[in-house]
């Protein structure tokens, strides 16, 4: 089946989205965060921004995940923010049936977001960095966070059907 990954910075809702999206097409949900070797973690709780250096071997790390579930007979959603090409193209290497799903909001609505979490190691100031990462993808479905979360499932759905990808 298809392997999708829903990509943004930090607090766009990247997890809840993929969550929901495997849910409603009996899928497989992977989180990027939960393969971060703990050194990135502490880096990142620190209010370190990771380096092209701390993201290879996590990228690899989800490359093979993400291979060893191509030819599964489920959808497969990783959550996983992918903000520059270079990290696309490491994500989807030798992957064929690779979507990209962009979930694209304004830095104030996603800050306002980071502020009322209190479970994720990932602080507030760091998404300053993310915006200065992101290279918004040329390719895939670009959805706007500006609504509520049911309206952006159903929205990445009816894209993704009219597409025949789902």
């Amino acid at each position: 089946m298809s392997i999708f990954i829903v990509m943004g910075v930090s607090g766009c809702g990247k997890s809840s989205v993929a969550r929901q999206l495997a849910q409603a097409t009996s899928g497989e949900f992977l989180d990027a965060d939960d393969f971060h070797p703990m050194t990135n973690r502490d880096k990142m709780a620190a209010g370190i921004p990771l380096q092209d250096d701390d993201r290879w071997g996590w990228l690899g790390l989800l490359n093979e995940a993400l291979k060893h579930r191509e030819h599964s007979p489920h959808h497969t959603f990783l959550a996983c923010s992918a903000l520059r090409q270079i990290y696309r193209d490491r994500l989807s290497k030798n992957l064929e049936k690779l979507t990209f799903i962009y979930l694209r909001g304004s830095k104030e609505s996603i800050l306002k977001r980071l502020e009322e979490r209190t479970d994720h190691f990932m602080p507030p100031a760091l998404l300053e960095s993310q915006f200065s990462t992101l290279e918004e993808p040329s390719d895939g479905l670009i959805i706007s966070i500006e609504q509520p979360l049911s309206e952006v499932v159903a929205e990445i759905l009816k894209r993704l059907q009219a597409r025949s990808t789902i």
